[in-house]
């Protein structure tokens, strides 16, 4: 099943599930536990993630765009993505604005940094 835009997904039996904001296994167990007793006696349920959400990387990079979102992405492989610092780019902090919060906020270009699924970065230009 998809999850929608509002990050629900819609399951016969048991309705609108929200699935945003949920782990895999944690989306596995609440599923489990609404299909049990009243539907089925032992089910079993398994989430996989197909795909994810591209994240975004603007500002002073080679090639800003929207680029494919893997596991285990941090700060520094997102730029190497984009083609490297352009050479006027701030290469000790980036904006990072997740999906959950309303505003950016400034991170270290440290690959220690994850980037999630639908950030988007801005790689700042340097002032000298």
């Amino acid at each position: 099943f998809a999850i929608d835009g509002s990050g629900q997904i819609a399951l016969p039996l048991i309705g609108q599930v929200q699935a945003v904001g949920s782990t895999a296994r944690e989306l596995e167990r609440y599923i489990t536990e609404k299909l049990k007793g009243r539907f089925l006696v032992n089910p079993r349920v398994t989430v996989e993630i197909l795909s994810h959400r591209p994240f975004y990387i603007i500002g002073e990079v080679k090639s800003a765009g929207e680029y494919p979102y893997k596991t285990g992405l941090n700060v520094v492989s997102a730029v190497a993505l984009a083609g490297g610092f352009a050479p006027r780019a701030s290469t000790s902090y980036v904006y990072i604005k997740r999906v959950s919060e309303a505003q950016e906020r400034e991170f270290p270009a440290l690959p220690s940094v994850a980037v999630f699924p639908g950030d988007i970065i801005r790689v700042p230009e340097r002032y000298f």
